[in-house]
């Protein structure tokens, strides 16, 4: 890639990036009364729109990713898929300390618009059930097929966070992110 071409592609990866994450849902707009009343707090406004969706959208990938998780320990089979579980599982119970700290401060509705909402990487709650109704191998292929989607896409939505964000504490986040996804991906076992 050319020097020239550096900021459309960082333009095209922000504009991918907000796109998903509306993920096709529309939230109600307060009234002018509403909006004079509860304006965000002085820290709020350094967060960008970029901020403040990859922040929703990865707490809630990262929830729904967790009761998967729990159920490594008991349903699979392949001791270095455990491993690989019960580490993504330990870094992302500290991510989404930081997370929601940084939600907070960002003044974000408690309400996610982006849990349980069906894309790339994200564990969805009939997904769990029906791996909480699986054993060994069958578990396993589960297990890793759905850790690497959303590593994968939590990588990437990280990466667009990193070129499009504006809050520092926010980027710098993300960039442990995708340090954090790439090197569990490395460790993730290949035959499943």
């Amino acid at each position: 890639m050319n020097a020239n071409s550096r900021p459309f592609v960082a333009a095209l990866l922000a504009a991918g990036f907000l796109a998903v994450a509306g993920c096709g849902t529309t939230r109600d707009t307060p009234g002018p009364v509403a909006a004079a009343s509860t304006a965000p707090p002085a820290s709020a406004t350094a967060f960008g729109g970029t901020d403040r969706a990859w922040l929703e959208i990865t707490i809630a990938m990262d929830e729904e990713l967790l009761p998967l998780l729990d159920l490594a320990p008991a349903n699979a089979a392949d001791p270095a898929l455990r491993r690989v579980a019960e580490q993504v599982r330990a870094l992302t119970v500290a991510e989404l300390d930081t997370l929601r700290r940084l939600h907070d401060e960002a003044g974000l509705p408690s309400a996610n618009p982006h849990k349980g909402m069906p894309m790339p990487g994200m564990v969805t709650p009939s997904l769990v059930a029906e791996a909480a109704t699986r054993r060994g191998p069958g578990f396993d292929r589960l297990l890793a097929t759905s850790l690497r989607e959303h590593l994968r896409q939590g990588r990437q939505l990280a990466g667009s966070e990193q070129t499009a964000g504006v809050e520092t504490r926010t980027k710098k986040l993300a960039a442990s992110i995708v340090e954090n996804r790439t090197a569990a991906l490395e460790r993730l076992p290949e035959n499943f």
